[in-house]
């Protein structure tokens, strides 16, 4: 394979550190994303000629479809591979099949505002004003370090959400002095928060003198030839260490990871299609999102300069149309959008793209000419043949699948199809967590969650027999009494 100039001259600019790298084909697409200790001598190995015989089917025909790459920074491998993780799941590379489920890492949590706060772990990050820690690459030092946290600070490990008396009988925490049992007040609900925020400290790393101690725990160990010991103590020294260590919170792709080869040149490609006097430096696209007309809402996505601007996204409600009305959904809007940017003296972009063909297209343009904004150039983009729709034309473009403006308009295309598609699953995933199950007083998540496998739903749970109430993990005779009692007096 030879290797082209541009990416001679790339690979000499690649630092030798650690992050990840993104390899895309000849259409600017990310087509594999892989993370490296040493950037520089991984990305080199791409096109090594001398490697090629060592190489699959596979890897083959990744290595030929390569066309460009980018590389970007971190400060440690664990960072690399929590940023990987998040690559795949953003661009879905064909080449990569590790990593492109929906596995999270582990977090810690805490909510001060409990009656009894506990840490539990988690791999889902809420709203809810809970504290958290992480995400963590290393969930066994993770383990280790909340096991040893509890016996510190005498916290409880207990699973019950709000545990009293009958709790604190067989509590194996307590019996053991591990835990200071506020359940039963041996101490105040003040003095255990202390315990907590000491422990929360201890998990940020504001406590290293602990693992001083254990470092003397283990050299004595070592002096005793308690060697098993000693070994224990150095794993746990270690897993504290991970624990500590600040890992970077990839909460959205770095933006200067650029999603084409040359968005410039594609800016120009579309301005000389669709006859414009310059580049569209701005682009806002549109895409409406529902399921048989529930949950109906839309998304804004704002490009500048040929890459996404994230600050500038937006999402809608749709609230004046009733059912499943696309065309309607997008006159509404594309009016609030751009009646409130008008009336805020906000600039106005340089090119809306409507996700759609003609139907979607007229009712943007009558909206905007309401506005006295009928100057604003406005597309179509239809998906089945990737045509291209203008106001004034009957027939559409059709420049090819290949064409950059068109691989530009896709990728704005696709990243509105994401956010609406995400906006639609995060409010139904809201409605099913606003379920009425959620006054139940007492009831958790885990118990919650059995009661929804069981019956399904809340109406099916309703009409539950006692007995079968009772049989649900986590329920007893009275709880299913209470349970009973407790949907009987709720319209739901």
């Amino acid at each position: 394979m030879a290797v082209s100039e541009h990416i001679r001259k790339k690979l000499r600019t690649v630092p030798h550190k650690p992050g990840v790298y993104l390899h895309k084909d000849r259409f600017g697409t990310v087509i594999y994303v892989g993370k490296a200790l040493d950037l520089r001598k991984r990305v080199s190995q791409y096109f090594q000629s001398s490697r090629r015989m060592g190489w699959d089917l596979k890897f083959n025909a990744l290595v030929e479809a390569i066309h460009d790459f980018d590389v970007h920074v971190v400060k440690s491998e664990p960072e690399a591979l929590l940023l990987e993780s998040k690559l795949i799941k953003e661009f879905k590379p064909r080449f990569n099949i590790m990593l492109r489920d929906d596995k999270r890492y582990l977090m810690l949590k805490v909510n001060l505002n409990d009656p009894i706060p506990n840490f539990v772990f988690t791999r889902l990050k809420k709203d809810d004003g809970a504290r958290y820690f992480g995400p963590f690459v290393n969930s066994v030092g993770l383990r280790n370090t909340v096991a040893l946290a509890r016996k510190q600070f005498n916290l409880r490990g207990c699973r019950v959400f709000t545990p009293g008396e009958s709790d604190y009988k067989h509590c194996l925490y307590a019996h053991l002095k591990h835990c200071t049992a506020p359940c039963v007040g041996i101490v105040t609900r003040e003095q255990y928060l202390e315990q907590v925020q000491a422990a929360c400290n201890f998990l940020e790393g504001q406590c290293r003198e602990m693992q001083g101690q254990l470092e003397a725990e283990m050299k004595k160990a070592a002096a005793a030839h308690d060697f098993e010991q000693a070994a224990s103590l150095r794993d746990l020294i270690r897993d504290l260490n991970d624990t500590w260590k600040k890992t970077e919170k990839f909460a959205r792709v770095p933006y200067n990871l650029p999603l084409a080869i040359n968005p410039e040149s594609d800016l120009v490609a579309l301005a000389k299609i669709l006859d414009l006097p310059a580049p569209p430096m701005r682009i806002e696209g549109f895409d409406i999102s529902n399921i048989s007309g529930t949950f109906a809402v839309a998304s804004l996505v704002s490009f500048k300069n040929g890459r996404p601007d994230r600050a500038n996204y937006r999402r809608f409600k749709i609230k004046t149309v009733e059912g499943q009305d696309d065309f309607a959904s997008m006159a509404e809007v594309v009016h609030r959008r751009y009646a409130r940017l008008k009336r805020e003296s906000k600039p106005l972009p340089d090119l809306i793209l409507i996700d759609g063909g003609k139907g979607q297209l007229g009712m943007a343009c009558a909206e905007l000419a309401k506005l006295g904004l009928e100057k604003i150039p406005v597309i179509g983009l239809a998906k089945e043949f990737e045509e291209i729709y203008l106001p004034e034309r009957n027939d559409p473009l059709r420049p090819g699948l290949d064409h950059p403006a068109v691989k530009l308009l896709q990728r704005l295309r696709d990243e509105c199809h994401r956010v609406a598609n995400s906006y639609n699953a995060q409010l139904r995933l809201k409605k099913i967590s606003e379920s009425v199950l959620d006054e139940f007083p007492g009831i958790g998540e885990r118990r919650k969650k059995a009661l929804l496998k069981k019956f399904g739903s809340v109406q099916r749970l309703k009409m539950a027999t006692l007995e079968q109430l009772a049989a649900v993990p986590g329920f007893g005779g009275k709880g299913a009494v209470k349970l009973k009692k407790f949907l009987e007096a709720r319209s739901v």
